[in-house]
């Protein structure tokens, strides 16, 4: 594989390695600090011992490897919040106390049916000079137009960490947005709020205020709300405001990508911006304009549709892309692609754990490196067959690379993903022409009727036709089983086989067999881990109780009337099914005693009836008994007691203080979390 052999790769792979053991094992930092210098010394003595061979010595290399290893987790120490001593979270001791926050809005985010949700930046607490990016709630009011980015506040409020999810393989979003360097929330009402009248009219105000008075203007000219959302998402890169359904049929037709500003629309900035320059001499002066032009161009396309991690990727990309252009030399797309990574976790290590960078850079690289090979399968004998065949192979290029992890992350896979991209593709390139247009026009306060009308009944047709592709969902593949190990093992296979595709020798057919084989294994044990486990527990379903048995891949559940209907259906239990890939054997009401190994479980309900003699080691309370807890845990002692989010508050906290009495275990998953017995 020559990719590998560019010493940039190995700098590269060294560098995300740095990253990503700096995450996972947060290591001290003055240790760090320290190997730098060390490795850094290191690699400067075996540069003069090396500098005089034609080929330098092995341990030149391995110093180099080893100091970006290093500035890897460097670079990830740097820019993690948490590490930094004037962050906002280290002044939060006790969660129940209130501070007075002074926040400026930075990012608005999709609003929840009750409220208005913001990413802000911290300037002071408790009057104290402080940072890091906090999420803000604001509960739904009148009043909330004025929140504007840039917009300064002071609130008075509780500031709460995120905490672990609550349910069994439940998406952890605390996690998701500490990666996102937000490490707490708040939760505010009108009379928590005081309004500054000072405004920050930074770079993100000026790309906020232009993005609202393009939509605006298309408003007032009458555009359809759904169809101005879908064209702010296309061009300008703002999702907040699509509907669910929209989103829905977007992602069961596998057309969702062309909803994230990516490569496909910068591309077409470039050509866009390349072919209005064109009147420009090709002289010194008028390349240097038109690189100058072009770059500024790209990055303040990139501020307006908010910096998000494809934009930035595709927009340092093509900035490469138009380096080479302007200085005449052929642009190596991997070594373009190489260095935009570096560069990008350079300064936001964090864009690693980002979904969207993840996949945009897998499925750029599979077309690069695949979709040639697809295309030489078959040389088609009219323009118009060459170009829709080129379309499917870059896109099956692009899945091929991309389904792993969107499996992993999604567990879906849309069949019908090559249909769409075939119609969609070639209709894109109208809508962007069009909505490009009409949009700078609207930036000047002027939109064309003609054009804006032609934009809006194409995004309607585009719309409609994404909605007969995602009706067929026979052909969408839900609840796809999947986990690390198995991603991992997958890739493996995908690269050994096309290595070995591409120039068939026996080592390359051996190395695909034998990924085959490692790919067949770790999906034979993860099964049988799964066959070999048991499990019983209790989860946290608001003002509902449900309990679950797992022996193997079968999971019995137990549940009360108001959920037993769609207990099939319920996220929380579709979550923890997909993860354990396991099913529902059976349904079955909630019984009064469980036994599960060497367990006895009392489970009381809203009549709060137990036999005198059942001697349970687990007490499990649901829908809130009224019942003596002090005489019952004297009666039977129990080594734990376990009340679930079926129960009033009040009862819980009353619960907790008598098994702290009575120095008797407690749990109310409510506070932390589901219970499990294995």
């Amino acid at each position: 594989m020559k990719i590998l052999q560019f010493p940039l790769t190995r700098i590269t792979i060294w560098f995300v390695f740095g990253i990503l053991f700096s995450f996972y094992t947060s290591p001290n930092p003055n240790f760090v600090f320290i190997s730098i210098g060390i490795s850094f010394s290191l690699l400067v003595l075996a540069y003069f011992l090396s500098k005089n061979d034609f080929i330098q010595k092995i341990y030149f290399g391995a110093f180099t490897y080893l100091l970006f290893f290093q500035i890897g987790i460097f670079t990830q120490i740097i820019n993690t919040d948490s590490y930094q001593a004037d962050n906002y979270i280290h002044q939060i001791k006790n969660e129940t106390d209130e501070h007075s926050v002074e926040v400026v809005l930075r990012e608005k985010l999709k609003s929840s049916v009750l409220n208005d949700r913001f990413i802000g930046v911290v300037k002071r607490i408790d009057n104290r000079e402080s940072s890091g990016k906090i999420l803000v709630n604001f509960h739904k009011i009148k009043g909330n137009s004025k929140l504007n980015i840039g917009s300064n506040f002071l609130i008075k409020g509780t500031v709460y960490r995120h905490k672990n999810p609550i349910n069994p393989d439940q998406f952890d979003y605390g996690k998701y947005l500490t990666n996102k360097s937000i490490l707490g929330q708040m939760y505010a009402d009108s009379y928590q709020i005081k309004i500054s009248k000072t405004t920050d009219k930074d770079i993100w105000y000026y790309s906020d205020f232009l993005r609202n008075k393009i939509l605006n203007n298309l408003e007032k000219s009458n555009f359809s709300k759904d169809e101005l959302h879908v064209v702010a998402a296309l061009i300008l890169g703002q999702q907040q405001d699509i509907s669910p359904e929209i989103l829905h049929d977007y992602q069961f037709a596998g057309a969702i990508h062309i909803l994230s500003v990516s490569g496909l629309h910068v591309g077409f900035i470039l050509l866009f911006i390349t072919f209005l320059l064109k009147p420009l001499r090709k002289n010194k002066v008028g390349n240097t304009i038109r690189l100058v032009t072009i770059i500024v161009s790209l990055w303040g396309f990139a501020i307006l549709a908010g910096l998000s991690p494809s934009v930035v990727r595709s927009v340092t990309m093509f900035s490469f892309v138009a380096v080479g252009m302007h200085l005449k030399r052929s642009t190596n797309i991997f070594h373009t692609l190489l260095v935009s990574v570096l560069l990008i976790l350079l300064f936001q290590p964090s864009f690693l754990f980002d979904v969207g960078f993840q996949l945009s850079y897998v499925a750029l690289f599979f077309i690069f490196w695949l979709q040639p090979l697809l295309e030489n399968l078959w040389t088609p004998n009219n323009k118009i067959a060459i170009y829709f065949w080129e379309i499917l192979t870059v896109s099956f290029a692009a899945q091929i690379g991309a389904f792993p992890l969107s499996i992993y992350y999604f567990h879906q896979f849309p069949g019908l993903f090559f249909v769409t991209n075939l119609i969609i593709i070639p209709f894109l390139s109208v809508i962007m022409a069009l909505g490009v247009f009409v949009m700078v026009l609207a930036a000047f306060d002027y939109v064309p009727e003609i054009p804006a009308k032609i934009l809006e009944y194409s995004i309607y047709i585009l719309n409609k036709t994404i909605n007969w592709v995602a009706s067929f969902e026979q052909f969408i593949i839900k609840d796809i089983p999947f986990n690390w190990q198995i991603l991992l093992s997958l890739y493996l296979l995908i690269v050994a086989v096309i290595i070995w595709f591409k120039k068939p020798t026996f080592h390359k057919l051996a190395f695909a067999l034998t990924a085959l084989l490692l790919f067949q294994t770790t999906f034979i044990v993860t099964r049988w881990n799964n066959q070999n486990q048991e499990e019983w527990i209790v989860f946290n379903i608001k003002k509902n109780t449900l309990i679950t048995e797992r022996t193997g891949e079968k999971v019995v559940a137990f549940c009360n009337d108001s959920i037993q209907k769609e207990i099939a259906t319920n996220p929380t239990l579709k979550s923890y099914l997909i993860a354990n890939f396991s099913s529902i054997s059976n349904q079955k009401k909630i019984q009064n005693v469980f036994y599960f190994k060497d367990k006895k479980i009392l489970i009381l309900d809203s009549l709060g009836i137990y036999a005198k003699n059942i001697n349970p080691d687990i007490i499990v309370i649901t829908q809130s008994p009224k019942l003596n807890l002090e005489r019952l845990l004297k009666t039977y002692k129990p080594k734990i007691i376990v009340a679930d989010a079926s129960n009033f508050k009040t009862y819980i906290k009353v619960w907790e203080a008598t098994c702290r009495k009575e120095k008797i275990p407690y749990h109310a998953t409510g506070e932390k979390g589901f219970y499990r017995l294995n």
